[in-house]
């Protein structure tokens, strides 16, 4: 029961942050709206990076800075994969695995609220995530420096749709990760 109640006070002060910030700051568009210039559009993707970077560390309870995500489309699902930067950061790597021990749990249920929270939107591909749960493995890692999440399911519409999910993950957090299905 603690963790829920924890996990619901996460989400919901992760919540209040995402939409007080969106309610106090005009859009990326309506800033660059009379302003097409290059520097201008990279600025709106690092302010797009900037918040999602925020919003993660808000729903996820550990630093972007300290960490370092890494996401695997695999032949039969993928991987996401989270490890603090430095060896001797156990604070980053326990919570790193907490919220790893949590997100399978909520992913099983298909709550995906959040990555919901931490991209200010649905990622492609939950939907179907959702609607094919019972045909989809979550199953926690612990590794070296922290934990992975290993996506597994012999369904191919669920996966198609967990690469869709890890396609979006590595364009939103910009991880420079592969989009090819790597063989196991």
């Amino acid at each position: 029961m603690k963790i829920k109640i924890k996990v619901f006070f996460v989400i919901l002060s992760a919540s209040i942050t995402l939409f007080g910030a969106c309610a106090s700051q005009p859009s990326t568009q309506m800033r660059n709206e009379n302003n097409n210039s290059t520097s201008q559009t990279h600025q709106g993707h690092g302010d797009h990076l900037a918040q999602v970077n925020e919003r993660g560390d808000m729903a996820m309870g550990f630093s972007h800075q300290k960490t370092t995500h890494r996401f695997r489309l695999l032949a039969d699902g993928g991987a996401i994969e989270v490890t603090a930067n430095d060896a001797g950061d156990s604070e980053s790597r326990d919570q790193i695995r907490q919220h790893f021990g949590h997100i399978t749990q909520m992913f099983s249920g298909g709550n995906f609220e959040a990555p919901m929270l931490t991209h200010g939107k649905t990622p492609p591909g939950v939907s179907v995530l959702q609607k094919l749960k019972t045909e989809i493995t979550y199953r926690y890692e612990e590794i070296e420096r922290g934990g992975r999440v290993r996506i597994t399911t012999n369904n191919k519409e669920a996966l198609a749709a967990a690469h869709e999910f890890l396609r979006f993950q590595i364009a939103d957090h910009q991880t420079g990760d592969s989009t090819e299905i790597e063989k196991l």
